[in-house]
């Protein structure tokens, strides 16, 4: 589905109307909490020209979101989840079903918009991403370097940066420990091959696939910061534009980032393309992923309309046109930029990368990987011993939470 949502976004299939910076005056008070990259910046932008709008966007939102929706009243009208964050807001009912405000309100929406669950439309997409290879063009240029297509490749690209010493870094990794840590596993272990759980919902991460992830990543590590144990997207986006790295696999909504003059000093110098192979023949190691929109279910018929309302006005074709490079817009008026280039090269790879499970098995492995996985990158415990831990503590997990006997 993320591939025919990316392609259709990259087309610009859907028609659209946006004629003016609002197209009324919201009256209601509507909130929205969701993550805090540039394109929820956009997108809660126009939401707040409406009028009685406040946006907290927060990277930590993924911790903060099932509490604050569970509450009745919901903290927030709204939520910007993914797919790798809207399945415990499904699993304890929080978010409600948007078929009748989509009537009401959504008539300029493509159908591949519109995430469905169960016969109900519960989120809007409103862009699609995946973490892609961005690199320095002009320092691959002058070192006579092709883009690497595997994670090979990389390596032997990182040696012979480091050996000409144009950079202090030559790749920059988001491995901050927890939840980033965990995801450039489940990148890599998926690049390999690896599936996290058997179908009776066992784990099954201590394979010959978890020990081919953790020893790649342990080897791009000798030639990033140090201190990469507290790099996330923002840090290493900041490497790029600061010109202390000439690579890392990056989100593409990053991208945009990257030739915004009042902040990056490597303006026209990046490049994107697909997330490079962990082994040959396979898919790229890397996962697609949507973002979009819900609607608290805790709140009342007459804030979930203009909340939905609003939320429609900061998915508009001028917001997009304005905001071109900040995603990859599913969204009318979008026209992809070069930076795009790469996400639409990974997703339409064959074979293709898979779309982040969204599984209530997936959350809980999710943060059993990031919680054990820092002990093996600081030397206390050995592969073997992570992976087993790992599974123990998804184990644990899943037990309490009723997945396992």
């Amino acid at each position: 589905m993320l591939k025919r949502l990316l392609l259709a976004g990259a087309a610009s299939l859907a028609l659209s109307a946006g004629a003016q910076a609002c197209a009324f005056e919201n009256e209601t008070e509507v909130s929205i909490l969701s993550a805090g990259f540039e394109a929820w910046k956009a997108v809660t932008d126009a939401m707040i020209e409406c009028g009685n709008v406040n946006a907290e966007l927060d990277q930590e939102f993924r911790q903060k979101q099932p509490a604050a929706f569970a509450a009745n009243p919901s903290l927030y009208t709204l939520g910007g989840v993914s797919n790798g964050t809207i399945t415990p807001l499904l699993n304890e009912g929080t978010i409600r079903p948007l078929d009748d405000l989509i009537e009401k309100y959504g008539q300029n929406l493509s159908p591949n918009q519109l995430i469905q669950i169960d016969g109900h439309t519960m989120a809007v997409a409103m862009m699609v991403n995946t973490q892609h290879m961005m690199y320095r063009e002009d320092i691959f240029a002058d070192l006579g370097l092709d883009v690497p297509g595997t994670w090979d490749e990389v390596l032997e690209a990182a040696e012979t940066i480091k050996a000409a010493g144009v950079v202090e870094y030559p790749l920059g990794v988001t491995m901050k420990s927890g939840w980033n840590i965990a995801q450039d596993f489940n990148n890599m272990f998926l690049g390999y091959g690896g599936t996290f759980v058997n179908a009776d919902s066992t784990p099954n991460v201590n394979t010959e696939a978890g020990l081919n992830a953790l020893d790649m990543m342990k080897r791009l590590t000798e030639y990033a910061d140090p201190e990469y144990l507290v790099s996330d997207s923002t840090y290493v986006q900041q490497q790029f534009q600061q010109g202390k790295i000439a690579m890392a696999n990056l989100w593409a909504s990053r991208g945009g980032a990257m030739d915004d003059p009042s902040e990056s000093q490597v303006v026209g110098k990046v490049g994107a393309a697909a997330a490079p192979l962990a082994m040959e023949g396979g898919a790229p190691a890397t996962t697609l992923w949507w973002d979009g929109i819900v609607v608290a279910a805790n709140i009342s018929d007459e804030e979930a309309d203009a909340a939905f309302r609003v939320a429609m006005e900061g998915l508009d074709e001028e917001m997009v046109k304005a905001n071109s490079d900040a995603a990859i817009w599913l969204v009318s008026g979008y026209e992809p930029s070069k930076l795009a280039q790469g996400a639409i090269a990974t997703a339409t790879a064959q074979p293709a990368p898979s779309s982040y499970p969204s599984t209530s098995q997936m959350g809980l492995m999710h943060t059993a990987i990031g919680n054990e996985l820092p002990a093996f990158f600081t030397g206390d415990r050995s592969a073997e011993d992570t992976l087993a831990a790992i599974e123990e503590a998804y184990t644990t997990a899943a037990e309490e939470a009723g997945l396992l006997q």
